[in-house]
């Protein structure tokens, strides 16, 4: 079946007694079982029921099942917020001693987690050009426990090449990360390319209007340690599992990904094609411009379709301010893929924890503004700008 069909046709484990025809939310924590041989089977994780809903819960595995169908996945676990997520992965890979090859462009919280709370555990962060290959293969040793890296950077737009990093990762016998929220995870096939877990903020695309957090952990079975340890151990001693309410409203967001993601790309390409023509703006950001420099290795691995971000650069970053406070249509706000545009100065919000030197490292300019682009008419859209671009005497 198409990817759309079966995102709205994944079946329920067990039949609901209604009839129901979206999964109901299971707002409870605790479960009856017949006997105590059950509770043993359930408890051990040999029967797939639910014991707890810290660990499982009916409606968090249908949302799982949903994304490991379309996706072919071996294993998907949901967490409460993208971060979560990623946090339960290093926490699954790495261990005292142990290095992460990664690179100084990301997102903020991503960038911060690997260099200085998993740094305080022993665990040291290797950063290197990732569009080096190069680099990154002299930069892994015997005590790297995986490679990681966003397949679109945020805000830098830097896209590396995939298979050849995971040729290097297999090499060495260990894991390809990637955070893949960029791109919808129905556009392009993660494991073809060489990835062994992708991690997404759910938040993002799936939720479909920012109704709710989330993050998934989606892994190819590769490397089965990281499974038993995701399942067995961290969501018992860390907690952090997706709550049933925001599972619901995920699993529905999902069934409407594939006609959102259509206008949102188609916008966030018209809008570029046209923000490109205006001399107030002195660059525009898009992979999916023929002349971006990682247009063609972002077709050759996703597709056609370049995502729905988009950023510009002005002259400096007051003149920044003066545009993002004369928008009218468009939100200032952080959140990516929500259904409505949004705007947000990176440097200052963001990134607003680093220095100047450390955000020039990461190639976070102070000209730079991230627009996430929505559902709106582009007509709309590109009016909007142009007034703030006029409005703020640029």
């Amino acid at each position: 079946m198409d990817k759309n069909t079966i995102a709205l046709h994944t079946q329920f484990r067990h039949p609901d007694a209604y009839g129901a025809i979206s999964m109901p939310v299971y707002h409870t924590a605790a479960y009856q079982f017949p006997d105590a041989a059950s509770m043993t089977e359930a408890f051990s994780g040999r029967s797939g029921e639910p014991d707890y809903s810290r660990v499982m819960n009916p409606t968090v595995s249908f949302f799982e099942d949903k994304v490991r169908t379309l996706t072919g996945a071996k294993s998907v676990t949901a967490f409460n917020s993208g971060m979560a997520a990623i946090s339960n992965l290093f926490l699954a890979v790495a261990e005292a001693g142990k290095n992460i090859v990664t690179s100084a462009h990301m997102f903020g919280n991503t960038f911060s987690l690997i260099t200085k709370t998993l740094n305080r555990f022993g665990v040291e962060a290797k950063i290197v050009n990732l569009t080096d290959v190069e680099a990154v293969a002299a930069a892994v040793d015997d005590q790297t426990a995986c490679i990681y890296l966003e397949i679109v950077t945020n805000p830098q737009l830097e896209v590396a090449n995939l298979k050849a990093l995971a040729e290097i990762a297999h090499s060495h016998n260990i894991p390809l990360l990637a955070d893949t929220t960029f791109l919808p995870f129905t556009e392009f096939d993660g494991k073809k390319l060489g990835i062994d877990v992708r991690v997404v903020s759910s938040t993002k695309y799936l939720s479909g209007g920012a109704t709710s957090l989330g993050g998934l952990i989606i892994d190819y079975g590769n490397f089965p340690n990281i499974e038993d340890r995701i399942k067995n151990e961290l969501l018992f001693n860390v907690g952090a599992y997706m709550t049933p309410h925001a599972a619901y409203m995920q699993a529905l967001g999902l069934e409407t990904l594939h006609a959102r993601y259509k206008i949102q790309s188609g916008n966030a390409l018209e809008l570029a094609r046209r923000l490109s023509q205006l001399p107030q703006i002195q660059k525009v950001g898009y992979i999916g411009l023929e002349d971006n420099p990682y247009h063609d290795l972002a077709v050759e691995q996703f597709g056609p379709s370049g995502g729905a971000m988009i950023t510009i650069d002005l002259l400096s970053e007051e003149v920044c301010y003066r545009f993002i406070n004369n928008l009218k249509i468009i939100f200032r706000a952080t959140n990516l893929f929500d259904n409505k545009t949004l705007a947000i100065h990176p440097y200052s919000t963001i990134f607003v924890g680093y220095s100047a030197e450390e955000k020039a490292r990461m190639d976070v300019l102070p000209t730079t503004i991230r627009l996430s682009i929505g559902l709106e008419d582009v007509d709309d859209l590109f009016d909007d700008i142009r007034q703030a671009l006029e409005a703020a005497n640029i």
